[in-house]
C-alpha cells in the first residue's frame, strides 16, 4: 500500500520481511510507486531483526542505504529495547541519521520528514 508523499507504507499484515529477496522485493515496490521512504510496521519485521547478534538488521538497513530509500521502521519496539541496550544504543543512533528511522506512528515519521 502506498502512501502520500513519497512513502510507501506496508500493510502491518503480511508475510514476515527477514532476508535480502525480501527486501529486494519491498525496494521495487517501492520504487515502482516513486516512494523515497519505505514505512514498515514493526510487527512486519523477523524477530531476528531485533536481534543485533543476528546481522539482519544490518543487512536490511544496508540494502536501503545502497538502494538510496530511507527505512522507517513504525511502532512499538521497547519490549527489544528495554531487553538490549545494544540495540537501543543502535536505535538511538540510527535516529540521529538520515536513512534508518524508528518512529512511533506515521504522524512522526511525517513530522520528522517535513
Amino acid at each position: 500500500m502506498s502512501g502520500s508523499h513519497g512513502v510507501h507504507v506496508c500493510a502491518p499484515d503480511g508475510p514476515l520481511l527477514r532476508d535480502e529477496r525480501d527486501v529486494l522485493d519491498l525496494i521495487g515496490e517501492a520504487w515502482g510507486h516513486g516512494a523515497t521512504w519505505v514505512a514498515v510496521p514493526a510487527e512486519r519485521l523477523h524477530e531476528d531483526f531485533f536481534s543485533l547478534r543476528t546481522g539482519v538488521a544490518g543487512e536490511i538497513a544496508q540494502k536501503f542505504v545502497n538502494y538510496r530509500i530511507g527505512l522507517a521502521i513504525v511502532g512499538d519496539i521497547s519490549r527489544f529495547t528495554d531487553a538490549s541496550q545494544a540495540l537501543r544504543a543502535w536505535v538511538l543512533e540510527s535516529n540521529r541519521g538520515n536513512h534508518l528511522w524508528f518512529v512511533r506512528d506515521l504522524a512522526e515519521l511525517a513530522a520528522r520528514r517535513s
